[in-house]
């Protein structure tokens, strides 16, 4: 279609001025201005009619957003007619000519309520003159400016705390060659020793408790098979026996498991390739060209002198029963933890500390407890962390950023610091900085919903769906949306734990893009009982620009 209607020229030597234009055939893409990744692009295409352009006049053509406050001005673009010498595009004067306007807005809130004209200045020779401004597009859609740092989880400095602990104490019994009586010098080795008196210790200390004793028993792999079946579990049994006395004489209720393994080959291949044999990479290449343990143990004898130090450096470590005891030390109470974290915090460990923190859900406490931690335990970065997400989930920014710097001085390779201090980077629109700090933050469990909102504020939607993944969250549902996929949008808000008043509005947006008004209707009533600032929001919005919305928020 022709871009523009053709002027009635009073004569036909092109001498006057040009006529004025016309807006009925200007096409702008899209249709509905957008911001998009901070920006509001649009692309204005049509053409000069016949017999329009004046040969020696040169039209610059610019894009102007008008909004209440102000005007921003797009790029401007320049066309001459076939007599002027230049590099424009030249526009034929009998075959008129086809333009295509590439333009983009920084986005700003009052953008929404405006309309987008075209400037056009025309200069013939010395002189200048303006045409009356062309009205091509209204308003503008900033559903994606929705989404925003402030709506991010930020990241936790977690805690260490376990309740249980298990320390194993370990103590081989070695044997001789194809015998199984236990000797005294193994049974008096410090190892069994150790282990007998955290055996013992369990009898004496209330948090402690036996959760396993296990013997595991095995032979080396030389000799006949049958035989070495044999020895290991004699050797299983002897120690089984002697614990179960050693437990009966110290008055000690305790199960015992037990296992043996007739031959160690993979104790054996692990010794063979932690030693200094001379011919180690032989041996080892013998176990792997050979499965059955007969093949193996002669193929090896037949390397003499290896098999030599074999006999005396790594067989004798293979004939043993190994003795563990797992002990369990059981840590203080969720109650004790959370009345010693106001009556005697000193009297708790950093990690039991930040641990009472996730007891309680009343900030206050919380704010409390971490105070508490930065002064015990000053060289800690995660309280300070932690207090900075408060203030951060509160809109105090400054002193977010502050606390989260503090958390960095104390541990700069800290992930959660590092996101934390990205969103703050976010928030204050360094879209740069906010994404070299998120590639820092690998690991971190509230990671996929900055990164989604850092994807969302750049305008790619798609990658933002998928860093989202299944976070439930108004800024998930803002990519969703912005993406064209209103089901996910729509199962993504209903699945937000925490409903908002933004939630609600989402919800009708929804609505509206799948052209349910009764859905509009009900989630912008519900939004606006929620916060009374939806409702001038609401009347502004381009998304509700064919629904009476004020009807539905009285």
């Amino acid at each position: 279609m022709p871009l523009f209607v053709a002027a009635v020229l009073a004569c036909s030597s092109c001498s006057k001025k040009m006529g004025g234009l016309s807006s009925d055939n200007f096409n702008v893409a899209p249709a509905q201005l957008t911001a998009e990744g901070g920006q509001v692009p649009a692309t204005i295409s049509g053409n000069f009619p016949v017999k329009y352009f004046e040969k020696k006049s040169v039209v610059t053509v610019t894009p102007v957003l008008v909004y209440s406050d102000g005007e921003t001005k797009g790029t401007p673009f320049v066309y001459q007619g076939e007599k002027v010498t230049g590099n424009d595009q030249a526009v034929s004067y009998k075959m008129g000519g086809n333009i295509a306007m590439k333009t983009s807005f920084k986005y700003a809130p009052e953008m929404r309520q405006s309309e987008l004209y075209l400037d056009f200045a025309v200069q013939r020779g010395n002189k200048t003159y303006n045409l009356p401004r062309v009205k091509v597009a209204d308003g503008v859609v900033s559903t994606s400016e929705i989404a925003n740092a402030s709506g991010v989880e930020p990241a936790l400095g977690n805690d260490k705390f376990q309740r249980i602990i298990t320390d194993n104490y370990v103590a081989k019994i070695l044997f001789l060659i194809q015998q199984s009586n236990l000797r005294n010098a193994e049974l008096n080795s410090s190892d069994m020793a150790a282990v007998k008196a955290a055996i013992n210790e369990t009898k004496s200390v209330e948090n402690k408790r036996i959760a396993d004793i296990n013997i595991a028993s095995t032979a080396s792999p030389d000799g006949a098979y049958d035989l070495n079946e044999r020895i290991a579990s004699s050797r299983e049994k002897n120690t089984v026996d002697h614990m179960k006395r050693s437990l009966k004489k110290d008055k000690i209720q305790s199960e015992i498991s037990a296992e043996f393994t007739a031959e160690d080959w993979d104790g054996f291949k692990e010794l063979v390739n932690a030693s200094n044999i001379q011919d180690k990479q032989l041996i080892l290449r013998v176990l792997s060209m050979y499965n059955d343990p007969a093949e193996r143990e002669s193929e090896l004898k037949k390397l003499s002198s290896a098999f030599t130090q074999l006999a005396e450096e790594i067989l004798p470590q293979l004939r043993y029963s190994k003795v563990t005891a797992s002990i369990e030390t059981i840590g203080k109470s969720d109650e004790e933890i959370s009345a010693l974290a106001s009556s005697d915090a000193k009297s708790l460990s950093v990690e039991e500390l930040l641990y009472a923190a996730t007891l309680t859900n009343k900030e206050s406490e919380k704010l409390a407890i971490y105070n508490k931690a930065t002064q015990i335990y000053p060289n800690d970065y995660r309280a300070y962390n932690n207090i900075g997400r408060i203030n951060f989930e509160n809109g105090n920014f400054d002193e977010a950023e502050k606390l989260f710097n503090r958390a960095a001085g104390l541990n700069s390779s800290a992930a959660d610091v590092k996101m934390n201090l990205g969103l703050i980077a976010l928030h204050k629109g360094d879209v740069q900085k906010a994404e070299a700090a998120f590639g820092s933050a690998a690991g971190v469990s509230e990671l996929p919903g900055a990164l989604g909102t850092l994807y969302t504020a750049k305008g790619d939607y798609q990658k933002a769906v998928a860093a989202f993944g299944s976070v439930k969250s108004n800024n998930a549902a803002v990519a969703q949306i912005c993406a064209g996929d209103y089901n996910a949008a729509k199962n993504t808000l209903n699945g937000v734990e925490a409903k908002d008043a933004t939630t609600y509005y989402l919800m009708a947006v929804v609505g509206a893009r799948t052209n349910n008004e009764s859905m509009v209707s009900a989630n912008l009533k519900e939004s606006v009982k929620l916060d009374a600032a939806k409702a001038k929001e609401a009347l502004t919005d381009m998304e509700f620009a064919k629904y009476s919305v004020d009807n539905y928020i009285k």
